[in-house]
């Protein structure tokens, strides 16, 4: 998968693509990460890529020309933009598996206090958020994206099967998990775990894992139970 990067600090991205399964990714040619800065195409003497915003508000907006230049030197027919926004879509698993099915993925790391609406009507494919929360860069969204996307890319892990049994597929919490030693400061391993009997473990994980999803997470909770009740109902209706 080819992904260009869009940001006004490019730099920030030299460590992390120097380490662990993404650099594993990117020598053996498996990802390809172009990493572009804005900046280089504002047509101002000072490199200048942000203004006031019209009709007043807080800060700065990024300009349209730099980022318009900056993604159309980059877009191709099979290209999919997001633009990394606290206003858009959240960033989730089916997202995150949706996305890793594309050709080339542009990512536009937000700045200031956002981007001309301009850009967004006319070049943006999705906006995506990583959180209900602000960050003072987006390039850390771009590479919580760029993490999460990769994953699902044929390859990436390695192991085909290490993204079907994690928290959040089918909307789900993983159970809780353990090793050695079987005893530590007089805590023990679950004995159903040490049992080797796999359907009383699965049980087990599934049981803990809804009792931890209603506490920390009622929202998902409630919305895999509902699901559940609705796959019973379309059983019922399909052998009646």
């Amino acid at each position: 998968m080819k992904i260009d990067i869009l940001s006004l600090f490019p730099k920030f991205f030299d460590s992390p693509f120097d380490v662990s399964i993404i650099k594993r990714a990117i020598d053996k040619n498996i990802l390809d990460i172009n990493l572009v800065d804005i900046r280089s195409f504002s047509k101002d003497k000072h490199q200048k890529v942000d203004d006031r915003p019209f009709g007043g508000g807080p800060g700065m907006l990024m300009q349209c020309q730099p980022l318009f230049d900056a993604i159309r030197s980059v877009k191709k027919d099979n290209t999919h933009v997001v633009y990394l926004s606290p206003q858009g879509k959240p960033l989730t698993s089916t997202r995150a598996k949706r996305l890793a099915t594309k050709e080339h993925l542009v990512l536009v790391s937000g700045h200031y206090e956002g981007i001309d609406q301009r850009v967004i009507d006319t070049l943006i494919d999705e906006e995506i958020s990583v959180g209900d929360y602000v960050l003072t860069n987006g390039c850390i969204a771009s590479l919580v994206v760029l993490d999460s996307v990769s994953r699902f890319i044929p390859k990436v892990l390695g192991n085909e099967d290490a993204t079907k049994h994690e928290t959040f597929e089918n909307n789900m919490f993983e159970g809780p998990q353990y090793t050695k030693p079987t005893n530590f400061e007089d805590k023990q391993v679950p004995e159903v775990l040490l049992s080797g009997n796999h359907l009383e473990i699965k049980k087990y994980k599934e049981k803990e894992a809804l009792i931890k999803m209603k506490k920390v997470r009622p929202d998902l909770y409630f919305k895999y139970r509902l699901e559940q009740k609705q796959t019973k109902v379309k059983k019922v209706v399909k052998t009646s």
